[in-house]
């Protein structure tokens, strides 16, 4: 993902752990009697992923009767049954919950509605107990990040979900611009085909992160620790990761972003040196970078400010806390 780089703007490319653009925070796994076994497996699996995750027995109106309380069905069981039974309960994409069936052997999950809005990120969760993840969303089915992925990636959701139609056809033309980050108090009239997206959280913090290359996973969850630890944020407090985009696809940060359920985003280098950090750094005189983890962290912070400054682990990874 790039973003525009003109005075408050951030320019950035994000990868994300899961592809929806909504999480789906709870579960129901509606499944028959016989294959209550299985459910139960899934919830020892997965369960932990989410707010609550809950075992329906199925008959044939248990899909109506929990319809809206729930995030996301699993339906464990032939797609055709959940086709049939859910078919006449859809109104509308973007408030109806998500339905993944999967089939008793756990070979194959298959988002059926709601791909963007928690089945492909539960498809992906079940994928962990070796499940094959049948996406087939346009933009996963051609390898490319729709705009609900980066929402998710950011930590942020879509205002305006109607426009993710023109956005979304875009992304498969390789057309879609960068996204712009204005900060206010500003009005913004928009057209049909721009998608606004809106933070979740009031008061979280970004992670800044530049390291050598092929640091491991581990340097990686053991610098973020000790950062986050002479602070008054927690694990939970982190909307997201951020680097700079020659770092975007280095395997153990996006291992370690990927087993903490955070999103990566990468900033390029006229972004990094419009917020520049106070540490200095050898970078800049070698490659003309500035320092990646004071930067990124000031970049995508919504103050833009630094909560701590860059710190070194193990002399491969180093960290700054942005806000």
């Amino acid at each position: 993902m790039g973003t525009d780089s003109n005075d408050s703007d951030d320019s950035g490319h994000c990868k994300t752990p899961d592809s929806d653009g909504e999480i789906a925070e709870e579960i129901a796994i509606v499944a028959f009697e016989r294959k209550m076994d299985t459910a139960e497996e899934i919830v020892a699996g997965i369960g932990d992923r989410y707010e609550s995750i809950e075992i329906l027995e199925y008959h044939g109106d248990v899909f109506a009767e929990q319809w809206g309380e729930y995030d996301c069905f699993v339906g464990l069981m032939a797609s055709g049954i959940a086709m049939r039974k859910t078919a006449g309960l859809l109104e509308d994409k973007w408030d109806d919950p998500a339905i993944v069936v999967v089939d008793e052997a756990l070979t194959w999950a298959i988002p059926i509605t709601g791909g963007h809005h928690g089945a492909n990120q539960v498809a992906q969760d079940l994928a962990t107990m070796g499940a094959v993840p049948a996406m087939t969303t346009a933009s996963e089915a051609a390898g490319k990040q729709g705009v609900e992925a980066r929402a998710k990636a950011m930590d942020a959701h879509v205002v305006n979900g109607d426009s993710t139609v023109a956005t979304n056809l875009a992304v498969l033309d390789d057309e879609l611009g960068p996204v712009a980050r204005l900060d206010g108090p500003k009005a913004v009239l928009v057209g049909d085909d721009v998608t606004v997206l809106k933070r979740n959280t009031e008061d979280g913090v970004v992670i800044g992160t530049g390291s050598v290359s092929g640091a491991k996973k581990e340097t990686f969850l053991e610098a973020w620790e000790r950062a986050l630890e002479g602070t008054e944020y927690e694990r939970d407090d982190v909307e997201f990761v951020a680097t700079a985009t020659r770092k975007e696809d280095e395997p153990g940060l996006l291992a370690a972003a990927d087993e903490l359920g955070l999103g990566v985003v990468a900033f390029d280098k006229e972004t990094l040196l419009a917020h520049e950090g106070p540490t200095p750094s050898k970078s800049k005189e070698l490659i003309g970078w500035p320092g990646v983890s004071e930067s990124s962290a000031i970049a995508g912070g919504r103050e833009q400010e630094l909560v701590v400054e860059k710190s070194s682990h193990e002399d491969e990874v180093t960290v700054a806390i942005g806000r």
